[in-house]
């Protein structure tokens, strides 16, 4: 079987946990060396143990531009150059709303999911020009597309990407770089644990409690996994999406189909509210006139 990403050189921000986990796993699978860049030090040094050869760690809070290049430019030097960056580090952020909003607060998030994510490209260009292309993917989130996701400046931020992502794409083209945004679901992982700051053990059991509970919060019918955007993001990254780029890929299990009635017959809709009917009377009301 030949490997998808064979010979090819990634980094991978917020490599230590949860998406950035799952996509490091996948692409040492698929023949990729990766650099690691996470703020977690002690993780990272047990991945690069865990993936001796294939894997470099280097501390990195994305926060920092210089801290971004330096992981990138090391990536380089000690893998010989790059063909892909993974800018998907990222934390749930301010939880201020429209009233009580936070100046610092919406900075600091900004600076994690938006900032960082035009950092990175910026100091990978080079390097995948060297290369004569590669490909750029950025972690975006269903709260870019629809309000009641995430909190507003994290919802903003994650817009911020997929416009960001259209526009460096048309700039990149030329230079045979494809960009492309994931715009993720409910996926179990301990961002939401972050939100609630809650201890590192703490967070793990609420993943596992997301990962048995959040079935029947989409349409697919199961919970979402880091996995599965690790699959979109191999794919975005491999030759397969080699004529692809400027858009983005939603992975959420269908929750963004519609409001939850189009799909769960079980859930009244805006019909069956405005007649006082329950949905299986409307749904008795629909068979009895099926003209």
């Amino acid at each position: 079987m030949t490997l998808r990403l064979d010979g090819k050189v990634a980094v991978i921000t917020g490599a230590c946990s949860g998406i950035g986990l799952a996509t490091l796993e996948l692409f040492v699978e698929e023949g990729a060396r990766v650099l690691a860049a996470d703020v977690q030090d002690a993780a990272g040094q047990a991945l690069a143990l865990r993936f001796a050869g294939s894997v470099h760690f280097v501390a990195c809070d994305v926060t920092q531009p210089a801290q971004i290049k330096t992981a990138i430019d090391t990536a380089a030097e000690h893998f010989g150059g790059l063909d892909i960056l993974f800018s998907n580090a990222g934390a749930g952020g301010s939880m201020a709303g429209v009233e009580n909003w936070d100046g610092a607060g919406w900075d600091r998030t900004h600076a994690l999911l938006l900032r960082a994510v035009a950092a990175g490209a910026s100091f990978a260009v080079p390097h995948l020009k060297r290369r004569g292309g590669g490909a750029i993917i950025n972690t975006s989130s269903v709260s870019a597309l629809q309000a009641g996701y995430a909190p507003l400046a994290y919802s903003v931020a994650k817009a911020g990407v997929l416009h960001y992502t259209r526009l460096a794409a048309a700039e990149l083209s030329a230079h045979r770089i494809r960009i492309n945004a994931i715009v993720p679901g409910f996926i179990a992982t301990n961002i939401f644990g972050g939100l609630m700051n809650l201890a590192p053990e703490q967070q793990a059991q609420l993943v596992q409690q997301i990962a048995d509970r959040s079935g029947t919060a989409n349409p697919i019918g199961r919970s979402g996994r880091p996995r599965d955007i690790a699959e979109a993001a191999l794919f975005l990254a491999s030759d397969a999406a080699s004529f692809i780029t400027g858009t983005h890929l939603t992975v959420d299990g269908g929750i963004t189909i519609g409001p939850r009635h189009a799909w769960d017959p079980q859930t009244p809709g805006p019909m069956s509210d405005a007649l006082g009917l329950s949905p299986d009377e409307l749904r008795a009301l629909r068979a009895a006139h099926p003209g």
